[in-house]
């Protein structure tokens, strides 16, 4: 451990616990037994472990500011900046002003310098900034698990983004859908794995073919258009589009106008669906996820089972279901309107505050993982009401 600073993480990993535990016990604090304080300071002197000073000082006082660290493409989504307004209003509630860091992010211990706590929304492993982030030597919760090989968080709120998923592809289908497809964010974030896995699992659960088409995790109204355009010259037959990314939902409408595709109108008849929910709650552990499927492939059901070879599909020209896995201006204000999850993300930003600021305060331990709630709201592009 010679070429490089020595971390809490490099302790922890060779001590055999968390590093919240070897934070704890080079600190003479938590509930840390006698021989694992012993073995923790023992390991971190043969490793060559210096503590860093700006941690060290923020134990013994507040700078009274957490960080807020978002994505690079954050500034021209909306959904991010309402998740924003709601983590400062919640921080500033107990006190706390936030401060918004560069999307290249700084060095750990510059930031630790300046204030108590982080929050990171949607890390993504490939973010040079986000192993510097988790290990600045201040609490951390993300926004959305970090699926990476640094050290992890503190804390974590998390969506069900597995659930939201089906629940669009159960609805779809309920209103007569029998080949969605899947406009899915690229990258490797938790969201975006999830709902590429997603599709894949459902798919290959129900027998019906999901076609699954990767565009930009920010992927812009013009960029779901020609995604769209592409994916519908390929397969005619597909009579419903999912588009993942926030705010390219009209992109898609543009693209089934060009094409005479009647949105709102599928080739075969279903119940209406209702408004459903996920609740939020606090879990310690994480659910299966199915295999991914990627760059347009299908999983494809069998004869006699809606999406097999034998199913029933509609002409070039027929109707075409529109739904977004991300609700927002842009799917609220589309003609006819989009049917869309509603991550709330005003809420979801104050569910991230709330769990750092029980951290600082000792309410909430380490480690500690809490749910948030999503919400379907159906409208138009379905066949649902407006």
């Amino acid at each position: 451990m010679t070429s490089r600073t020595v971390t809490l993480l490099d302790v922890a990993r060779a001590a055999g616990v968390s590093k919240s535990t070897v934070s704890d016990a080079l600190q003479g604090s938590g509930r840390v037994a006698e021989a694992t304080r012993d073995r923790v300071r023992a390991v971190a002197e043969d490793l060559g472990y210096r503590p860093n000073s700006a941690a060290r000082r923020l134990r013994h006082a507040s700078t009274g500011a957490v960080g807020l660290h978002l994505p690079a493409t954050a500034t021209r989504l909306d959904y991010y900046m309402n998740l924003a307004f709601g983590a400062v209003e919640r921080a500033q509630e107990d006190g706390l002003d936030m401060v918004l860091l560069a999307p290249s992010g700084a060095a750990g211990g510059r930031i630790a310098s300046r204030v108590d706590g982080l929050l990171v929304i949607d890390p993504e492993p490939g973010d040079s900034a986000v192993p510097g982030l988790l290990d600045a030597g201040v609490p951390v919760v993300t926004g959305e698990r970090y699926l990476g090989p640094a050290t992890g968080p503190s804390g974590a709120v998390v969506c069900d983004n597995a659930a939201s998923l089906t629940a669009l592809l159960d609805h779809v289908t309920e209103r007569g859908a029998r080949r969605p497809a899947l406009l899915a964010p690229s990258g490797s974030s938790a969201w975006a794995t999830a709902l590429r896995a997603t599709a894949g699992s459902w798919g290959r659960a129900h027998g019906v073919a999901v076609t699954v088409r990767t565009v930009p995790f920010a992927a812009t109204p013009a960029e779901a258009e020609a995604a769209t355009r592409a994916l519908l010259a390929a397969d005619p037959a597909v009579d419903a589009v999912i588009c993942a990314p926030d705010g390219s939902a009209p992109g898609v409408l543009r693209a089934a106008a060009a094409l005479g595709r009647k949105v709102g109108a599928s080739g075969a008849s279903g119940t209406c669906g209702t408004t459903s929910t996920s609740g939020a709650s606090d879990e310690n552990g994480r659910t299966g996820e199915g295999g991914r499927n990627e760059g347009g492939r299908s999983e494809g059901g069998g004869p006699g089972r809606p999406g097999g070879t034998d199913a029933a599909v509609g002409p070039v020209g027929a109707g075409l279901l529109v739904a977004s896995c991300v609700d927002g201006p842009a799917t609220r204000g589309a003609e006819p309107p989009v049917t869309a999850v509603d991550l709330h993300p005003a809420a979801y930003g104050r569910a991230c505050a709330e769990l750092l600021c029980d951290i600082l305060a000792d309410r909430a331990v380490p480690d500690t993982v809490r749910r948030h709630s999503w919400s379907l709201e159906t409208r138009a592009s379905t066949g649902s009401p407006g």
